[in-house]
């Protein structure tokens, strides 16, 4: 979990907006543009070459 003043600062590289963080897979998504920043071993990966479109959620455990 990335710490709330991180979260705070962080910005979608592409068009600005601000970010959410997405549990499964564990990324950051960016509403105004829709894009999909992944989190590897608790950094995110802020490079507009790895952002994709928003994954689909997971399905639930069962």
């Amino acid at each position: 979990m990335l710490s709330p003043d991180l979260l705070e600062i962080l910005r979608c590289p592409r068009c600005q907006g601000t970010l959410t963080p997405v549990p499964n897979p564990e990324g950051l998504h960016c509403g105004q543009c829709a894009l999909f920043y992944p989190v590897l071993d608790g950094i995110p990966s802020m490079l507009l070459e790895e952002a994709r479109p928003m994954p689909a959620p997971a399905p639930p455990a069962g």
